[in-house]
């Protein structure tokens, strides 16, 4: 269990395995790239949060190798944030970018999977309670997603915040016409994306299916003060290395898994887009960008 990397569904193998450990760089560069977002959304939760409630405990579930983990610890001083995963080496890169930050002695990591890693019972192996549980783009993972929140706020102290990142718009970095195939070729890959996303849903262990209207989730979950706010990543062409880096492993991924509802035009032309010699290619091409925005669910367990 951890969260794919950006809003275009960054997913592994033709159907619906996973293999986080090897998309654990692309996840790593992924959270680089989105650090300021990243550091504004803490600063949004931390305004959310009673200002008369310590912050002690932060729980983040799908962590992944933890950058959203350790932007806890630099955000909530007096806070243990604790990297929750399912994939063991993404932990170890969890650790070790907290110890590259300063931050080793307020960073834990924890093996466990939705939704049955979350029993309380600290005796039993279980994760214990929180004041703030973050769980970003991992609860589509899995097949019964109203269970997975009633868990996620079943963690919750009396007064805790819990925060899903789930949704928000298709990742955009290129313009309609990149003078190569057909143009609309973003729109295409959305619909061969959602396809595929379809398709992992559908096979994932007790998948139910459900109107994801995420507020609504969030209060049968028996939060209250449900809310959402919009977190935008725009970074302008021309995009440095690591961003065309990025891009060019999302590529990668798409004609590995999702390009089988594309046409032949459409595979030829991501295939000179992954030229590294081209310059048309996703890595040399002056126009490309990045724009994503994430939507962040938010509620409240009552304090009662």
């Amino acid at each position: 269990m951890s969260p794919h990397s950006d809003s275009g569904h960054e997913h592994g193998h033709h159907h619906t395995d996973i293999d986080w450990e090897v998309m654990a760089g692309q996840l790593e560069n992924s959270g680089e790239l989105q650090l300021p977002v990243l550091r504004r959304t803490a600063d949004r939760l931390r305004g959310l949060l009673d200002p008369e409630k310590e912050v002690r405990r932060i729980l983040d579930i799908g962590s992944g190798p933890g950058v959203m983990t350790c932007v806890f610890a630099e955000a909530f001083a007096d806070a243990e944030a604790v990297a929750v995963d399912g994939t063991p080496g993404l932990l170890d890169r969890a650790l070790t970018r907290a110890e590259r930050l300063g931050l080793g002695g307020r960073v834990a990591v924890r093996h466990a999977e939705l939704p049955g890693g979350l029993d309380s019972g600290d005796e039993h192996g279980g994760l214990g309670t929180a004041d703030l549980v973050w769980s970003s783009r991992a609860v589509h993972h899995l097949g019964d997603q109203q269970g997975a929140l009633n868990a996620l706020a079943g963690v919750l102290r009396p007064g805790g915040l819990l925060a899903v990142a789930e949704g928000g718009l298709p990742m955009r970095f290129l313009p309609r016409d990149i003078g190569i195939g057909r143009p609309g070729l973003q729109a295409r890959l959305d619909a061969s994306l959602e396809h595929w996303f379809e398709v992992m849903r559908a096979e994932l262990p007790g998948s139910t299916t459900v109107v994801e209207d995420w507020p609504a989730m969030l209060s049968r979950a028996g939060l209250t003060d449900v809310g959402s706010f919009a977190s935008l990543l725009d970074l302008p062409a021309p995009l440095g290395e690591t961003a065309r880096a990025f891009l060019h492993t999302h590529l990668t991924r798409l004609r590995e898994t999702a390009s089988e509802s594309l046409d032949v035009e459409d595979r030829n032309t991501l295939d000179v887009l992954l030229d590294p010699g081209a310059p048309e290619g996703i890595l040399r091409r002056p126009d490309a960008f990045l724009l994503s925005a994430t939507t962040v669910f938010t509620g409240v367990r009552s304090a009662r």
